[in-house]
């Protein structure tokens, strides 16, 4: 079933030009989620917040697939997870648990994305965590924290512990879960999982070779200053999603409907 099979009427006309721009920035984001196969059927998710309110977001609709996912699909919630539309669709209460403690945490965080890839959960379960093994993974070290796994993410009172372990990071890692980034956009949180699993991937192969060769941790020091030189000073988010879009609109625009 493609998403324009769910005949979901638009709701472009009801929302602000501010809101309706995020929505279709997580819409894409879902998709690309989708196009880049990290996806783990219906059970992650991204949330972002609403522009110019710090307690309504937008989730995806529980039972979508995430390449069927558009703009007027996406449900608005409150930070305990009420539905504040008439959407159809139901929210998945596991799935805003870590996104509302973080979001209400960070002002900064407009975009919380969590992903469960088989090479994320692959080295969230290694003793060892992330290794600096890579040029990817300077960038994320630089910004990089770690959760103990305390179950399915149900339990208001593991909230703070999480929250505590992302501290001002942009990465977290969640043990025997999966991985978490947050960004001052939805291009900033997508770009940086990219980056994050793109390293989980490298680490994953690397270690079925030979000895690994381990980066100076003097490098690591630096990234954050290397990747405003190589993004131009505009960030990698900035810099690639204009294309990113592009790229899923001669495959299927349908998630801006």
């Amino acid at each position: 079933m493609n998403a324009p099979d769910l005949l979901i009427p638009s709701r472009q006309s009801e929302v602000s030009a501010e809101e309706w721009r995020t929505r279709v920035d997580l819409a894409a984001a879902y998709r690309l989620v989708a196009l880049f196969k990290w996806d783990d059927l219906v059970f992650t998710h991204i949330t972002a917040r609403v522009p110019g309110s710090d307690h309504h977001f937008l989730i995806n609709p529980y039972g979508l697939t995430f390449d069927e996912i558009t703009a007027s699909s996406l449900v608005k919630i409150d930070l305990h997870g009420n539905k504040l539309d008439d959407s159809p669709f139901p929210v998945n209460p596991a799935g805003f648990t870590i996104h509302s403690a973080v979001h209400a945490a960070r002002d900064d965080a407009q975009c919380v994305l969590h992903t469960h890839t088989l090479n994320g959960v692959a080295v969230s379960a290694q003793k060892g965590g992330l290794l600096p093994i890579s040029q990817q993974s300077i960038f994320v070290l630089s910004s990089l924290g770690y959760h103990d796994y305390e179950g399915v993410a149900l339990r208001d009172d593991e909230k703070p512990r999480l929250v505590a372990d992302l501290g001002d990071k942009t990465y977290l890692m969640l043990r025997n879960h999966g991985l978490l980034t947050v960004g001052r956009s939805v291009a900033d949180a997508w770009v940086a999982m990219y980056f994050f699993e793109a390293c989980c991937a490298i680490q994953v192969r690397a270690q079925a070779g030979g000895e690994l060769t381990r980066v100076d941790p003097r490098i690591i020091e630096g990234a954050a200053s290397q990747a405003r030189t190589v993004t131009r000073g505009m960030g990698p988010g900035e810099l690639t999603w204009p294309g990113l879009l592009r790229r899923l609109d001669r495959i299927d625009p349908s998630y801006r409907s």
